[in-house]
């Protein structure tokens, strides 16, 4: 059906494909999940190829019988693959976000006053969180990679770039802006990949792939039949971003998924941030972007998944919202869940997870609220500092989506602690509705972004009913665990 479209949203735990008809509603969808790789305290990898395969079997799966008009490609970011331009296969495992081994490297950078400059130019912190130092952790771990990068043979991309490279079979090696600006080696200023940074890490620029808007051609994939053009591209949180329509300054979203990621769009200017935000590319549009300030929370409903897994307290994630519900009122328990240290506004690589405030009688339901009510002090930590950032032209609304979206205990506590409504979209998966979006509107068959906005609807509300003593007295806790927690 030409006047179908589908989107392949390749997440940290799992892939999945979503076909969208016309209206953008989801008609068909797939999905595998793939493992996870933890070789040393601290580290998370991924085997490039299971991206790959399972992406590949994913859309395979709803185009059995219907020929979409185009493909939109969405992708936890930051994620790092590097392989051989003649054979395709990846020199080393991929190197997760969410990894922490260049943490060394990041600080000898920042003792040497490196961070400011990447800053300006980026907008971005001196993280292990970001592709960078990634790529040149790689590339020292293999004689003769910088050679063969300079001499074309090696490749380097985050996880949308390897899957446009696997689908058009080699021909095409490129990324979207929204992806290279979370690499620390793009320039948001200029449009480009920045030459300073590069040759301080060492990094040959033959290895990078071109930058396009998030709504061009990225070529076209014969996989599956007839050709395919693969028309969107935008990195998960901004996906998800478009999905929830915030195309005006001030509009914000945030996204529950294994992390939890905060957007603010400021418009067609960047902004500076001095809390330890992000500055960022929401999306790029014939050439132009429109800039958001972020703030990246790593751990959000990976904490339901770790009472799961990890304590056995719960059988499923939507176990917690009863358990939540029967906690006992009196007991004020903070989970402070950095496993794998702290985001924004922290930014701590070696702080690591607590608990505070336990009692010989807490117990598994404690655990659950506190788990739950962990992603919400987060957030405001985040729309704490981008309040003292930037002020929006006007009060808006949070929208929110992704898995943890959809407890609604979470999401009322979220509108308590921020004291502010909620808003929840009838499709919670957003990020992948911004990749189908962003490529109808290359194809010509989605309305402008202001239509679209126009068309945005809301499934609930959550409105705060915390009083504010209460609110204030239980985040001033959490400001105090945090304190505890922070390893300087």
């Amino acid at each position: 059906m030409a006047d179908t479209l589908v989107a392949l949203d390749q997440g940290t735990t799992s892939t999945r494909t979503i076909l969208f008809d016309a209206d953008l509603t989801p008609i068909a969808s797939a999905q595998e999940e793939f493992a996870q790789h933890y070789p040393r305290s601290g580290w998370v990898e991924h085997d490039a190829m299971d991206l790959w395969e399972t992406s590949r079997r994913c859309l395979a799966q709803v185009l059995t019988e219907v020929r979409p008009a185009a493909l939109g490609i969405t992708n936890q970011r930051e994620t790092t693959v590097v392989w051989n331009a003649d054979t395709g296969k990846p020199l080393a495992p991929a190197i997760v976000w969410q990894d922490r081994r260049t943490s060394e490297t990041c600080a000898r950078l920042r003792a040497e006053g490196f961070e400011t400059e990447v800053t300006a130019r980026t907008g971005l912190l001196l993280d292990p969180y970001f592709s960078a130092t990634k790529l040149a952790y790689i590339l020292d771990q293999h004689d003769g990679a910088r050679e063969a990068a300079k001499a074309g043979r090696m490749k380097f991309g985050t996880v949308d770039t390897w899957l446009i490279w696997n689908l058009t079979e080699g021909r095409v090696h490129a990324t979207d802006a929204t992806n290279a600006c979370r690499t620390m080696l793009y320039n948001i200023h200029e449009g480009r990949w920045d030459q300073t940074i590069c040759d301080r890490l060492g990094i040959p620029m033959e290895i990078l792939p071109e930058v396009r808007d998030s709504a061009a051609d990225f070529g076209e994939t014969t996989l599956f039949g007839a050709a395919l053009p693969i028309r969107g591209v935008a990195g998960d949180q901004q996906a998800a971003t478009v999905g929830q329509a915030c195309f005006t300054p001030g509009m914000m979203k945030s996204t529950y998924g294994t992390g939890c990621f905060a957007l603010l769009n400021t418009g067609a200017h960047p902004v500076a941030s001095q809390h330890r935000l992000l500055t960022t590319i929401a999306y790029q549009l014939n050439g132009t972007p429109t800039y958001a300030l972020e703030g990246s929370i790593f751990v959000a409903g990976a904490v339901v998944q770790w009472l799961r897994d990890e304590l056995g307290v719960i059988e499923q994630a939507s176990d917690t919202l009863e358990m939540a519900q029967k906690a006992d009122p009196e007991q004020q328990l903070y989970l402070i869940p950095a496993f794998t240290g702290l985001g924004a506004p922290w930014w701590d690589a070696e702080a690591r997870g607590a608990i505070y405030g336990l009692t010989r009688n807490s117990g598994p339901n404690e655990f659950a609220r506190a788990a739950l009510e962990s992603v919400g002090y987060q957030t405001r930590d985040l729309i704490e500092a981008m309040h003292a950032d930037w002020t929006a032209p006007q009060e808006t609304t949070l929208r929110v989506d992704g898995g943890l979206s959809a407890n609604p205990f979470a999401m009322q506590f979220l509108a308590d602690i921020l004291g502010a409504p909620v808003d929840r979209p009838a499709n919670l998966e957003t990020t992948a509705l911004g990749a189908a979006y962003l490529a109808g509107l290359a194809v010509g068959l989605c309305p402008a972004p202001q239509e679209f906005a126009r068309n945005w609807r809301a499934e609930a509300t959550f409105s705060p009913e915390m009083d504010k003593t209460t609110r204030e007295m239980k985040y001033n806790g959490w400001t105090d665990a945090i304190r505890r927690t922070l390893s300087h």
